[in-house]
């Protein structure tokens, strides 16, 4: 498989939940026994868990407090940390190429180059699907990264501020919000959106009409909120929805996305100058052209059960951009959160088995139920039947525990990175600095 004189080289590409916690635990478990150098790969400097992206959209997070540096990461969990962008592939001489990294002004920081691998790991995650349609593009914010969600607050707070101190009256829809798509990024963001925009006010600017002035409209496709989760999910979402004054849009396609609103092929046209998309996803494009690797049409790599690409079994795939089939059915793995974090913890066992010769575990996929926070007002947690037992297929609760289990998962993620002593430091640290702090991000 390797060079016996050296290290075996192990490159994981994308340092999203998945990305990152797998080399957090590979690197100590390998690195210093001498059994293989774990490599990094990231476009971005540093780590933010995307779940919180609608939060730092909004403004409710400050994105710079949780961020974590990737070299600073490799240095405290014994893995190199390379900056660059894949955008190539020869799996006969086992190398991937790095894009240039340009600065802020395009010009060349750090040039073209290669990384050697021995197994090759990608999980570079999922990107949002406009389907082509027209406008969308070119009017809506996406929530794919760090960046895009500063730069929606950044949009979100011009647009107040501009409203607040113009001549005359508001335009129809100039402070009204479209969200296109009601899975679960898109119910949370419109909740801490209401949440945001009454925060305005309450720092000054009071020129608007919360339920006039500010409306906020979800539109979904499907014929109920959240329809990749449990019916039992979507119904207290919605309760909770109505009653903070956010209309819902069901059965609803959009056609058209215009700088004044977006429009529905029954012929709807919903007023709305701040748009955002959250309505798919599919593998980044990238992934359909690596050097004849299996691609399902949303982009995703081919995988068998071992999280192997189908014409490689030097390269691995995991978390959203992999197509991992479950055992004994026709359907592929869900593109979850839950589903990547168990990949990663089964890759660890594969790395080990793969370095002694030994065969490899297959991926099972187990469903330990749905979380959504809507915002501070309520979360719904349904729990599946592996985790109640036969007799209970799924139980839903809401309120204080679920809103707990919600914040546990971010305080699972963070252990996984960083150990326990660091996870009780951070969450003290942020106990004694909250009231020191806007409930707000204002610039």
């Amino acid at each position: 498989m390797s060079d016996k004189s050296r290290p075996h080289q192990i490159v994981i590409v994308g340092g999203g939940a998945g990305g990152i916690e797998l080399a957090s635990k590979l690197g100590p478990r390998l690195a210093k026994p001498g059994r293989a150098n774990v490599t990094l790969v990231d476009k971005n400097l540093a780590h933010l868990w995307k779940p919180l992206l609608h939060e730092v959209a909004a403004g409710t997070l400050n994105s710079h407090d949780d961020e974590l540096d990737y070299l600073a990461q490799a240095r405290w969990r014994h893995f190199l940390f390379r900056l660059g962008s894949m955008d190539g592939l020869d799996r006969a001489n086992k190398t991937i190429s790095l894009a240039p990294t340009p600065d802020e002004k395009g010009d060349e920081v750090i040039p073209r180059r290669k990384v050697t691998y021995d197994t090759l790991i990608i999980s570079v995650g999922s990107v949002t699907n406009d389907f082509a349609i027209p406008g969308v593009r070119d009017h809506c914010g996406f929530l794919d990264t760090r960046e895009q969600a500063d730069r929606f607050h950044q949009r979100l707070l011009t647009a107040y501020f501009r409203a607040h101190t113009q001549h005359g009256p508001l335009r129809e829809g100039q402070l009204h919000i479209a969200i296109v798509g009601a899975g679960a990024t898109g119910v949370e963001l419109a909740a801490e959106l209401h949440n945001s925009t009454r925060q305005l006010i309450a720092y000054g600017l009071d020129r608007f009409t919360p339920d006039k002035d500010m409306k906020i409209t979800i539109i979904e496709a499907a014929d109920r909120i959240l329809p990749a989760l449990p019916a039992r999910v979507s119904m207290p979402a919605q309760r909770t929805l109505n009653a903070l004054g956010i209309k819902v849009l069901t059965g609803e396609r959009i056609t058209r996305a215009t700088h004044d609103g977006v429009e529905t092929a029954a012929g709807l046209f919903i007023p709305a100058e701040i748009k955002v998309w959250a309505a798919g996803v599919k593998a980044p494009d990238l992934l359909r052209h690596l050097d004849g690797l299996e691609t399902t049409a949303n982009n995703q790599l081919v995988v068998r059960p071992t999280l192997q690409t189908s014409r490689d079994e030097n390269i691995f795939a995991f978390g959203d951009c992999a197509a991992c089939p479950q055992p004994g059915t026709d359907e592929l793995v869900p593109p979850r959160a839950q589903a990547a974090r168990q990949q990663a913890a089964l890759l660890l066992q594969s790395m080990d088995r793969r370095l002694e010769g030994g065969p490899l575990p297959v991926y099972v996929y187990r469903d330990y139920g749905s979380l959504v926070s809507v915002s501070r007002y309520t979360t719904v947690w349904t729990l599946m039947g592996n985790l109640m037992g036969k007799w209970s297929p799924y139980v839903t609760i809401e309120g204080l525990l679920a809103r707990f289990a919600y914040l546990s998962l971010y305080k699972m993620h963070q252990l996984a990175l960083g150990g326990i002593v660091r996870v009780i430091l951070l969450t003290l640290a942020n106990l004694l600095t909250r009231r020191t702090k806007p409930r707000l991000k204002l610039h």
